[in-house]
């Protein structure tokens, strides 16, 4: 990793005062990219040029948009799709309005996308989880193509994953795409069971019920507390689940 001011501060102090100077200049530097949390020249570019961070809702809709658009041309599948990762998510208002700006954003391909994807480098979980909405997004039509299977392999290789490993995650994606139409009957009720709450249960008692039970369940709290590779993999996919779960209720009960 190349810590911009870093290198600006270890050379600055070397011309000054040598190896001494090279070396409080490289510290002092250092500290200055941890605090900026600027990890690449790259990233620093990007600051210079005026342009704010991207919130991790504003990240995942413009690399859904890229997708989208990378077949030259947006579907109302796709469009459906990023409507069901909206509520996935449990959007506000102002999120949602800026999740469809982003949107459109991604399709326009002007992002640095890898400056934003190689800061992800250390959180595995959220990085899965852009790459597996990246999938759901290539199916949406029902098709992935070469062109959005490479573009999510190289965003992959941004966020430190082989291809074989981004691979995977697109079949796993496909596989529950398909078998999603043949299980309706009793998923309703399954889901209501899964987050513990009834038929009857008002809007915003299912929705305190899901964010108590994602919170209780997030692999990265789980990894924190120094549990196994196996729980964190068990916690991943009881995320997962919940997700599903809330999604579904949230569409057969029509609120948001």
């Amino acid at each position: 990793m190349l810590w911009p001011f870093t290198l600006i501060g270890g050379g600055a102090g070397y011309a000054i005062a040598s190896i001494p100077g090279a070396m409080l200049g490289a510290l002092l530097g250092q500290t200055l990219d941890r605090r900026l949390h600027i990890q690449s020249l790259a990233e620093l570019r990007e600051r210079i040029s005026g342009r704010e961070a991207l919130r991790d809702d504003e990240l995942i809709f413009i690399l859904l948009g890229r997708v989208a658009k990378s077949g030259g041309r947006v579907v109302d599948g796709h469009i459906q799709q990023a409507r069901v990762e909206m509520r996935r998510l449990d959007l506000s208002e102002p999120a949602m309005r800026r999740a469809i700006a982003a949107f459109n954003r991604g399709k326009d391909g002007r992002d640095n996308l890898r400056v934003h994807l190689t800061r992800l480098k250390t959180q595995p979980h959220a990085a899965e989880g852009l790459l597996r909405a990246c999938w759901r997004m290539a199916w949406a039509d029902g098709k992935a193509t070469r062109t959005e299977r490479e573009l999510i392999v190289l965003w992959g290789k941004w966020l430190g994953w082989t291809a074989e490993k981004v691979g995977a995650l697109s079949s796993t994606e496909d596989e529950q795409r398909t078998r999603a139409p043949a299980s309706r009957v009793g998923e309703y009720q399954e889901a209501l069971r899964l987050l513990g709450v009834r038929t009857d249960s008002e809007p915003a008692q299912i929705k305190r019920a899901y964010r108590r039970l994602l919170s209780r369940h997030h692999p990265d709290k789980i990894a924190g507390s120094g549990a196994s590779q196996g729980q964190v993999r068990d916690a991943t996919e009881r995320t997962r689940e919940l997700h599903h779960a809330y999604a579904v209720i949230r569409e057969r009960r029509g609120f948001r």
